[in-house]
């Protein structure tokens, strides 16, 4: 899916209102932002800044390098199966998993994009530094590096190390950089926030079932790579719980400590999206009801994207508002 070349020129600024997009962290809600991107795109909205966390940051970079296309037919192609255990195991050093060469794999299978500079659309990504505590924007050099820090999720994912400074999932801090997007003082800003309902569990009403069987009765050829890909998932995340639990002596009746991980940290992160959000509000907010979705819920992409897009088109009268431009500043005929 292709974007317009960003031009830097301050002569050649468009006539028409600029447009933000803060794609925020989730996991495996992630690939709502799909969804949202391409409703915006449907309806003609523009985007000239993208600015990211987490999985947001990744499919934000994705989508400036021109490639969206591409990240969901891969997506839709797996089977179901857990990204999560594509993830080399490390343990017991800093992190669980080790993300460095899978990351670079995931990303550069769909585009030979390497650099910020290489990008279509500005994206500026959100990383923590692990001992200051501090956000650090992530905007020029190499891009998977900077895709590498933002994606650290604590505890399971070792840190990155950049220029020096070990940094972890930008998530701690700002799950969703409002506050990053108003900085390249873009007239409208638009924040896609997958946090929301994580505590309640809130989840659309409407039957996605439709969507699943149409995906599954109409599937698509799939790639050598894939094929191997999915037959490592099968077993790949079961078995490494079941050694993690039985090293650890977990209780049955308790949740694994990979889900007592991911759901304390899901909590605080809407928990901290609540609060940036109550001061830096965007223009407009996009909040798709995945709250049930654990972090491993991979298998659910169709859902996904669709609640996504269907999120997205909710607030289109709303953007369109914003974005139409005053007659006395139109260009003329």
């Amino acid at each position: 899916m292709g974007v317009p070349k960003f031009d830097p020129s301050p002569l050649k600024k468009p006539h028409r209102k600029t447009v933000a997009l803060v794609l925020g962290s989730g996991s495996s809600r992630g690939w709502a932002h799909i969804g949202a991107i391409e409703a915006l795109e449907e309806e003609g909205i523009p985007i000239d800044f993208i600015s990211g966390c987490s999985v947001g940051a990744y499919v934000g970079a994705i989508y400036a390098s021109g490639s969206l296309q591409s990240l969901k037919d891969f997506v839709l192609r797996m089977d179901g199966k857990k990204v999560f255990s594509y993830f080399d195991v490390v343990f017991p050093r800093s992190g669980l998993l080790d993300g460095t060469k899978k990351v670079a794999e995931l990303f550069s299978m769909h585009t030979a994009a390497e650099r910020f500079s290489d990008l279509n659309i500005p994206v500026m990504m959100v990383a923590t530094d692990l001992y200051r505590g501090e956000k650090v924007i992530i905007k020029s050099g190499n891009l998977l590096q900077a895709l590498r820090a933002t994606m650290s999720y604590p505890g399971l994912f070792a840190p990155a190390r950049v220029k020096g400074r070990l940094l972890i999932d930008g998530a701690l801090v700002d799950p969703v950089p409002v506050g990053v997007a108003r900085a390249t003082e873009a007239d409208i800003v638009i924040a896609v926030d997958l946090n929301g309902g994580i505590i309640s569990r809130r989840m659309r009403k409407t039957n996605f079932k439709e969507i699943e069987t149409s995906a599954q009765e109409d599937p698509k050829p799939r790639s050598e790579l894939l094929v191997k890909l999915s037959d490592f998932y099968e077993t790949a995340e079961v078995a490494f719980k079941e050694k993690i639990n039985k090293l650890l002596g977990r209780d049955a009746d308790l949740p694994d400590i990979i889900d007592t991980v991911m759901t304390s940290i899901n909590i605080m992160e809407e928990r901290i999206t609540r609060i940036n959000l109550a001061v830096e509000p965007p223009d407009i907010l996009i909040q798709p009801q995945l709250g049930a979705l654990k972090m491993m819920d991979f298998d659910q992409v169709n859902l996904t994207i669709e609640e996504g897009y269907l999120s997205a088109k909710e607030k289109m009268e709303d953007i369109k508002a914003l974005y139409e431009i005053p007659r006395e500043v139109a260009e003329p005929d």
